[in-house]
Order: structure tokens, then sequence, then C-alpha cells
């Protein structure tokens, strides 16, 4: 069966090439809120792209979720933006609105989109490496016991969380952005709910290497169109710093990929918390 790019999906990529071309025209408030802008139309877009592939997508099949998944974004991001502003001093933003509640809503927007931008490219990135891959799983993972392995690798997890709070260091966001992955798997698995650990001992790695270049995918995305925004981020990345590619020094693209595995265990540990209701699966 053929299936056409939906509405909504046109609408996306319209309103992510009307937001570039404001932004780089110098036309506000494109200047000034072109990455909540354009992130809202990329989900929208790709979600698209998934449905158009697939027949199955979070806004068809799973807008409760979705909406969960946009709020849930929000504190997750701002847990390692409490990172960067009092132990890692990686970044920092300029060019913001003087209006502080402005300021906040924009804060808001652009953290919603974070979550579903990358679980959206992640599904688009499993749609085209095997389209014939089912896209739903209904199985449920076996629980997984916490092994003295497991734990161990819990307690480093703790620490590299626990670390750059103790020495605060530009040096110490590897740790960061790694750290919730080792506490939280474990935790997943035993549960029953989606995890790497589970996959991998079913000897799948197909969500892994998704969400892996989801985040690479995004990481490029998002310095690209921060680089000529108005109001943006700036890093103080310590290794390499004068070696970039648009505001992010090389190095720094490293942590793009493992930050998606990290985003994709901590939703799962916060949905099964306060969610009831079906769950789509991600990135598979």
């Amino acid at each position: 069966m053929t299936r056409h790019l939906p509405g909504y999906g046109w609408i996306g990529m319209l309103t992510m090439l009307v937001s570039e071309a404001g932004m780089l025209a110098g036309v506000t408030p494109f200047t000034v809120w072109h990455t909540p802008i354009a992130w809202t139309g990329y989900v929208l877009f790709i979600d698209g792209l998934v449905w158009k592939r697939r027949g199955s997508s979070w806004i068809r099949n799973a807008p409760a979720e979705l909406l969960l998944l946009a709020c849930a974004s929000v504190p997750i991001w701002v847990i390692f933006e409490i990172y960067n502003k009092y132990f890692l001093r990686n970044w920092y933003y300029v060019g913001l609105p003087d209006v502080l509640l402005v300021r906040y809503v924009g804060y808001i927007w652009a953290f919603a989109t974070i979550l579903p931008a990358i679980f959206e490219s992640a599904d688009l990135v499993s749609s085209v490496r095997d389209p014939r891959a089912p896209h739903y799983r209904t199985d449920e993972p076996p629980p997984q016991p916490l092994t003295p392995a497991m734990w161990i690798v819990m307690a480093i997890g703790a620490m590299m969380l626990v670390v750059p709070i103790a020495y605060p260091s530009t040096y110490l966001a590897a740790p960061v952005w790694l750290g919730f992955i080792f506490l939280l798997d474990p935790l997943n698995a035993r549960a029953r709910d989606e995890s790497i650990l589970s996959d991998w001992r079913a000897g799948h790695t197909g969500r892994l290497i998704n969400l892996l270049i989801a985040g690479l995918l995004c990481g490029l995305i998002w310095e690209c169109w921060n680089y000529w925004a108005t109001a943006k981020w700036i890093y103080n990345v310590p290794i390499f710093p004068t070696v970039k590619l648009f505001e992010m020094p090389v190095a720094g693209f490293i942590g793009f990929p493992p930050f998606a595995v990290e985003c994709f265990v901590m939703f799962v540990a916060v949905r099964r918390w306060i969610w009831t209701g079906g769950r789509r699966p991600i990135a598979v």
C-alpha cells in the first residue's frame, strides 16, 4: 500500500523552511525563536515520514504518550542544565529575550522538543535500516535479575553522576552523558521494561544502533540551526576547543550518540513511574 505524506508532515516541512529562511534573513521572531519553531516542524515532518513508510507513528498511534514524552523532555533536560550551570559550565546562552516570562516560555518550548525529536529520528533510522522490521513489538522482555555485575554497573553509574558534583570541572561532561545509562538501564530491565540490557541479552542491537545514529543526526541539526540564530548557545568544551563544526568543538559531537541512549533510558524510567496507558516501543 502506497501512503502519502500526511498534511501535518507538509506543515512541519514548511515550518522548518519558513523558520530557517526567516532566521537567515534576520526576521523576528525567527531569529530568537528558531530553535523551538524549527524543531516543532521537524517533529511533525519526521513523524509524517515515519507514518508514510510504516503506517504507524507517534502522532497517529500514540498521541497521548507523545504528549507525555514532550512534557517529560522538559525536566529531563533541566537535569542536564543544572549539571551544566553548577558543575560543568560547558555551554551558556546569549541573545535571549529580556522579559523573563518570555524567556522561560522559550526554554520550555525548546526543551519539550528534545526527546520527541530524538525518538522520531530513531524511528526513521529504523525504518531506513530495515523496512521489514516489526515497528510495534508486543512481546514483553523477561525480567532481568540484578546480578552482582549489574550492581557494580549501577554503582559505577552513580559514581559518574556524583563525581562532577563533588569535583566540578569542564572536563567531566562524559560521566554525566553516560551515568544515567549505567544507573537506570538495569532497573528498567529488572522491571521488564524496554532496556538496552534486555536487548543485548536477547541478541538485539537494532534499538541501540538506531538511537546512536539518531543522536548524532539530531546533534548535527541542532548545531547547524543554532549557528546562525540570534538566541543561541555557546560552548566551553576544553578538548580541542578551536577545532569546530558550527559552534560545537568537534570533540563535543561524541556526546550526542550516548545522549540519545541516555534520553531513552531516562524516559523509560519516568514512563514506568507515571504512565498507565499503552506503551509505544521506542526506536525499534
